[in-house]
């Protein structure tokens, strides 16, 4: 089965309000898979674009967890825009999506939670060879 932008889905994460300030939590079933690798982007200068990629067999959670940034996201026929700019919500893309991030506010932190460790060879960084993969994906 071969992912669309209809699965990239908007996860409303627990949020422990308080006086002193607010607690997101991510733990036990929140996420569809074990958490292997996190990262987090930061210090995007004004205009730049991260991502440019897609993978085939990891899934990501993105989050901002300060600022906000957009994220473009494309299975090959449709694409969506999704702005992301509260800590306690995150966007998950499944396996088989090409992401794009850019209009990163002054100050954003994008925290990844993926579904793998790095590997290169999970990568598609060419979306002509990304669109290619899709197609021989929706042939098996």
């Amino acid at each position: 089965m071969t992912s669309t932008i209809s699965q990239c889905t908007i996860h409303q994460l627990p949020k422990i309000e308080d006086h002193r300030g607010n607690i997101s939590v991510i733990e036990k079933d929140i996420l569809p898979y074990a958490i292997k690798r996190v990262y987090y982007l930061y210090d995007v200068p004004s205009g730049a674009k991260r991502g440019g990629h897609a993978h085939i067999d990891q899934s990501e959670l993105l989050v901002a967890v300060s600022g906000s940034f957009d994220v473009i996201v494309n299975d090959g026929q449709n694409k969506k825009t999704v702005t992301l700019n509260k800590p306690d919500q995150g966007l998950l893309i499944p396996k088989g999506i090409w992401r794009e991030l850019e209009n990163f506010s002054s100050g954003s932190v994008c925290l990844v939670l993926a579904s793998d460790v790095y590997l290169e060879s999970d990568y598609i960084r060419d979306f002509e060879n990304f669109k290619a993969h899709k197609l021989n994906s929706s042939l098996l």
